[in-house]
């Protein structure tokens, strides 16, 4: 009888468990960011805790709407620029398509081998405008779509961003709680080997952080060289922009790209060219290089298992897969190599026997 009354009671344990999930499933990428963050951030948090004299919930607010100020200016800016930015992209449409192409560069002949050829399809294309116009038509109401598609994407990841920053609140204030509630749970569960799984996740995921913002950190200084090297206004504001964006994936191609274009439709065709290839190999190219190094740097997990949880996390999980990629594969890392060296036969060596030595008789 006791044992049945047990089986309920884990069955019914088992049904809220899920019932619950159920009801966070909508808010699970939310939390998630907003934890990453507070774990990011917490020596901040522990730095404004000891100089508010330990008023947790006063430092959790003071971080919280700094973070609201860090990432609301650049959004803002970055969605207006962007709405400018479609404003001109149809403006110029039009005038191509009424005006026709302007004259090619002059420095579009000289190039080896093609410039001759180049020419003449420029040419070609400004006197067929309106017939490559009327053979696009088709295509561009599902290029329309996938705009709208992708806007509407935009709108809720703003609006998932919003309630992260609402939840990190919560984790700041009460993180201290969840950590102990976790690390309890893990011991029923798992035992000792608990605080090293913590320890290992929290590792994990401190070089992940480390590696999201030192990539984004070297694609923004890299971003800004190459905007000062072509004139651009505003280049600090971009370098800025390009950190931010730098945080999600093909984030970098949305500054640089719009400044190419910008550069080709006021004639600096060489700056264009420079600058595309810059930003192509260079700032987007440093994130396959760097974010691995420094993801795997200071950890026992091999280059190659974290070149998969990066890019495999990416593409089971979106963005999220890339802390949750190389986590998981860290963790499974440790479990097998813990079960693998529990495995191991044990050679028992028997103890050395004492060679009893008789006197001589």
């Amino acid at each position: 009888m006791l044992n049945n009354d047990r089986l309920l009671v884990q069955i019914l344990l088992l049904t809220l468990l899920g019932a619950c999930l159920w009801v966070l499933a909508p808010f699970v990428s939310a939390l998630f960011w907003a934890a990453v963050l507070a774990f990011a951030s917490w020596p901040l948090m522990r730095l404004l805790c000891n100089l508010l004299k330990g008023r947790e919930t006063a430092a959790a607010g003071v971080l919280t709407a700094g973070w609201v100020v860090l990432v609301a200016l650049p959004l803002a800016w970055l969605l207006g620029n962007l709405a400018e930015h479609v404003r001109d992209a149809t403006e110029l449409v039009k005038n191509v398509q009424v005006e026709g192409l302007p004259p090619p560069p002059a420095w579009l002949p000289e190039i080896p081998l093609v410039g001759e050829r180049l020419v003449r399809v420029w040419q070609s294309i400004d006197a067929q405008g309106s017939a490559i116009f009327a053979s696009l038509k088709p295509y561009m109401g599902q290029a329309g779509n996938w705009v709208l598609a992708r806007s509407a994407q935009i709108g809720g990841g703003i609006v998932e961003l919003v309630l992260s920053l609402v939840l990190v609140f919560f984790f700041y204030r009460d993180g201290p709680r969840m950590a102990l509630f976790v690390e309890r749970g893990l011991e029923r569960l798992i035992g000792e080997r608990a605080e090293h799984y913590l320890a290992l996740v929290a590792g994990t995921v401190q070089r992940v952080v480390n590696g999201v913002i030192g990539t984004a950190a070297a694609q923004a200084v890299l971003a800004l060289i190459g905007f000062w090297i072509v004139g651009v206004p505003g280049a600090l504001v971009l370098g800025i922009a390009t950190f931010a964006l730098s945080l999600i994936p093909m984030g970098p191609p949305l500054v640089w790209g719009p400044v190419t274009a910008w550069l080709a439709w006021h004639g600096d065709y060489g700056y264009a060219i420079f600058l595309g290839i810059w930003g192509m190999f260079v700032i987007s190219g440093v994130d396959n290089v760097l974010k691995p190094y420094l993801i795997s740097r200071g950890g026992n997990l091999p280059l190659v298992v974290v070149l998969l949880g990066v890019f495999g996390g990416i593409l089971a999980f979106g963005f999220m897969g890339l802390f949750l990629g190389p986590t998981l594969l860290a963790v499974a890392y440790s479990l097998i190599s813990d079960w693998i060296g529990d495995s191991q036969p044990q050679v028992v060596v028997p103890p050395e026997t004492k060679v009893q030595e008789h006197p001589p008789s």
